[in-house]
């Protein structure tokens, strides 16, 4: 066994922005209006017609949901002796969008919630979606695709993608719409999905010069406050649209990404290295075992016994030096250490150790 360097490939390094230009974005890309979102739905429900694939009798709540549902059509049935297994409890998921209106349909993801094998074939029944304040604003209802199937015997099973969740298509019924308007409004707002005080000022910067006046101001590093003209504000949908595809200049900050598990470097063309001299050194560990077998003399008493041999090698190259110079960038770095045969987990111990040393000016993130 191979200690280091055995389960690492060739590892990825991707420059972000290094041979191009500044990265240019809409604001519709980097910002939201202020109350112009989704809003989360979650329920819980019945999927029934499965093919003996739903919850077993352990699953308690199944049979006491699928006996309380009976109860309502006038049928009493002890729940005890309910059988279940055409029968799943399922959670269900929606995002309800902004001015969704009365009528209108959302998709919804089923999941089941119990032991079923498959929702393959099932009916979801008649399910209330209700927000995070208890208040409904969704019925779904329908046929589950779960995008695949499940098939098993008693030897093998053969199975393509999870057949426990499935989507409704245009499953839930909008019943009862969100109480925002944005008509009227003397003021709106832009919050910046990522928070950047450069960004933000660049922002408020480009949408005076489009309406060439001072009515946008950065309130903080995510928030800018855009008042609304008076011939716009009987119509602020367009003065919406006037706004939103503008394009600016995004600030990023100097950042290095590692994932040590796919040996993936990330970084950006801010990132910028100080004078440092970096030695890399080889160390290799083989450990191997030779089972031998050990067979006793004939009409002796001895038993055959197999007897491990553990052998362990130890090599360790000569060590290599690379020299960074002022101005260098994280890119040269990492060319000058695959040239010195550097692995990827080498390098990305050696980027944590100039991290380390102060002479990496950027974010370190380690996923």
């Amino acid at each position: 066994m191979r200690i280091r360097g055995a389960l690492w490939g060739t590892a990825a390094m991707l420059a972000l922005g290094s041979l191009c230009g500044a990265a240019v974005s809409r604001i519709k890309d980097i910002a939201d209006f202020e109350g112009v979102r989704d809003n989360q739905l979650i329920g819980y429900g019945l999927v029934v017609g499965l093919d003996g694939t739903g919850d077993s009798r352990q699953t308690f709540f199944t049979t006491q949901a699928l006996a309380n549902l009976l109860n309502r059509f006038g049928i009493t049935v002890p729940a005890r002796q309910i059988q279940v297994s055409n029968t799943a409890f399922v959670v269900l998921t929606a995002r309800l969008p902004a001015f969704s209106r009365a009528g209108s349909r959302i998709d919804v993801t089923v999941s089941s919630l119990g032991d079923a094998d498959s929702l393959q074939g099932g009916t979801l029944l008649m399910t209330p979606l209700a927000a995070a304040n208890g208040e409904t604003y969704a019925v779904a209802q329908g046929s589950v695709s779960i995008g695949g199937f499940a098939t098993r015997t008693a030897t093998a099973s053969v199975q393509k993608n999870q057949p426990t969740v499935g989507r409704i298509p245009g499953g839930a019924l909008v019943e009862r719409e969100i109480d925002f308007s944005l008509q009227g409004k003397a003021a709106l707002r832009l919050i910046l999905k990522h928070g950047d005080f450069t960004t933000a000022g660049r922002v408020a910067g480009a949408i005076n010069r489009k309406l060439k006046t001072g009515v946008a101001r950065s309130l903080d590093n995510r928030t800018v406050e855009i008042q609304v003209p008076e011939a716009y504000r009987a119509d602020i949908v367009s003065f919406i649209g006037s706004i939103e595809n503008e394009k600016l200049e995004v600030d990023r900050v100097a950042k290095v990404v590692l994932n040590e598990r796919t040996g993936t470097v990330v970084f950006g063309r801010e990132v910028e290295i100080a004078p440092i001299t970096i030695v890399h050194g080889s160390l290799t560990v083989r450990i191997g075992t030779e089972f031998r077998v050990s067979q006793p003399s004939p009409f002796s008493e001895g038993v055959t016994t197999v007897v491990p041999s553990e052998q362990v090698e130890v090599e360790e190259g000569a060590a290599a030096a690379v020299e960074v110079r002022e101005g260098s960038s994280i890119d040269e770095v990492i060319q000058g250490l695959n040239a010195i045969g550097a692995t990827p987990r080498d390098i990305l111990a050696i980027i944590q150790n100039i991290k380390a040393a102060g002479a990496l000016q950027a974010e370190l993130e380690i996923m």
